[in-house]
């Protein structure tokens, strides 16, 4: 069965995703924003999947300086966690051939009862930056405020680096905007995926933040850019890309996700529209 928006901003599929991704032509996504099910964290309605050839689909129809956000944890099994996450990594990179752009945290507002009661609490996830070749659209985002900025740019601040001799060399200079870079280590509150659920009468075991998405499509996509979720689940990277001005294609197997995600994008499509 598939749901496709009649002006095509967006298609919904129901079926398994790399079936459905096989019939997707090699390098048509710019963009592929996803959390797929791991380590049996969550039971996802009994379904599960075979991680080394999605890796492989993802990089047949990722277009060359594409990327895939690839947002995953481990599992603490017997008071060890289980590196699945690192071992997809370095299959995209060195099975797959895709570049590692960079190793991004999602840290979590707090943990919950989980990990090992003789380690640290964990709050985060991974998200893995994964290009086709060098990215072809880098929008990077520059929200964090300067330290100490006023709004004449007259003040100074001190930059220690190395130099080839490994000595450091301090040295003023001013920078050139109130905000700098953001770093990328993302922290989200519980509360806006309380606020969504709450607000749309419906319920899901792994929903990450509105604004994890929306944020991932604006820093590696423009505006008519297709991205795909292949494990849709509520959504959320649907209602973001919609709202972002993205054409979007979204994969999904279970009957009951599908049905909460068409209502979450079809609302987004009409607001993006009003």
């Amino acid at each position: 069965m598939q749901v496709r928006d009649w002006d095509l901003t967006y298609a919904l599929h129901h079926g398994d995703c790399l079936e459905v991704m096989a019939g997707l032509p090699a390098d048509s996504i710019d963009l592929t924003v996803t959390s797929p099910p791991y380590d049996n964290l969550r039971t996802y309605n009994g379904f599960t999947f075979d991680f080394e050839a999605i890796a492989r689909e993802l990089y047949r129809i990722t277009k060359p300086g594409g990327v895939v956000v690839w947002v995953v944890g481990d599992a603490t099994i017997k008071g060890s966690e289980t590196g699945t996450s690192f071992r997809q990594a370095l299959y995209f990179k060195d099975v797959c051939g895709f570049n590692l752009h960079d190793t991004m945290i999602y840290e979590k507002a707090g943990g919950g009862a989980m990990g090992s009661n003789r380690a640290y609490l964990p709050c985060h996830e991974y998200m893995f930056v994964l290009s086709k070749g060098p990215p072809k659209t880098v929008n990077l985002l520059y929200d964090r405020p300067n330290a100490n900025w006023d709004k004449t740019g007259k003040y100074e601040t001190r930059t220690s680096r190395r130099g080839a001799d490994g000595l450091p060399s301090d040295r003023k200079r001013k920078p050139g905007k109130p905000f700098g870079r953001r770093f990328n280590i993302w922290r989200f509150s519980g509360a806006e995926i309380r606020w969504e659920k709450t607000r749309g009468g419906f319920d899901h075991p792994a929903m990450f933040p509105p604004s994890l998405a929306r944020d991932h499509i604006a820093s590696w996509s423009n505006p008519g850019d297709v991205v795909l979720d292949p494990f849709l689940g509520s959504g959320t990277t649907g209602k973001m890309a919609v709202l972002a001005g993205r054409r979007f294609i979204g994969i999904e197997i279970s009957d009951e996700y599908l049905a909460i995600a068409s209502d979450r994008i079809a609302a987004a499509h009409e607001a993006k529209a009003a």
